[in-house]
């Protein structure tokens, strides 16, 4: 039997899914139950407004929303739950991703939205708020993390090393 989602990751289009993707990596890492679903603030308002009301008796405890050019989704999803809400900015559009990340950091007093930076790092930065979040109450997510940013340094050495190696043929 699979876990219920803990995290729904919400996107205003199928073009966002290559970039929402890294916060599904990232929750697949941490082996996070999670659920994707498609649903635009503007073109299908009732769905995401059904999608963000029901999110917390389903058992969701955190919602990422990404969304590009206006970017309502996470205000609007916002509106709906206490849930914590994960904006994230998509690029693309005449201001190649501005315009997103001001409609989703703009948001006024009372509806929070955590907003992340635009396009691939700020959906695996949610991926990662996300666990953060979830680690409060999870020591094991506390490990986890500690151990994923440890690996994170070790690879920079590594890397590090392979470039003092290459350009000056010794470590």
């Amino acid at each position: 039997m699979t876990q219920a989602p803990l995290v729904l990751l919400m996107m205003g289009s199928d073009t966002d899914l290559p970039i929402m993707q890294e916060a599904a990596n990232i929750l697949r890492e941490f082996e996070i139950p999670y659920e994707v679903r498609i649903s635009s603030a503007h073109r299908s308002p009732a769905r995401t407004m059904a999608l963000a009301s029901e999110a917390s008796g389903r058992g969701i405890r955190i919602i990422i929303a990404g969304a590009g050019m206006a970017a309502h989704l996470a205000g609007v999803v916002a509106s709906k739950t206490i849930l914590p809400v994960i904006g994230v900015p998509m690029p693309g559009g005449a201001l190649n991703g501005v315009d997103a990340l001001y409609a989703t950091v703009q948001m006024p007093g009372g509806i929070p939205v955590a907003t992340m930076a635009i396009g691939k790092a700020g959906a695996k930065n949610a991926g990662l708020f996300a666990v953060q979040i979830l680690a409060l109450s999870e020591p094991s997510l506390v490990k986890a993390l500690v151990r994923y940013r440890a690996d994170m340094d070790r690879e920079l050495e590594l890397k590090d090393a392979e470039l003092q190696l290459l350009h000056t043929g010794h470590v």
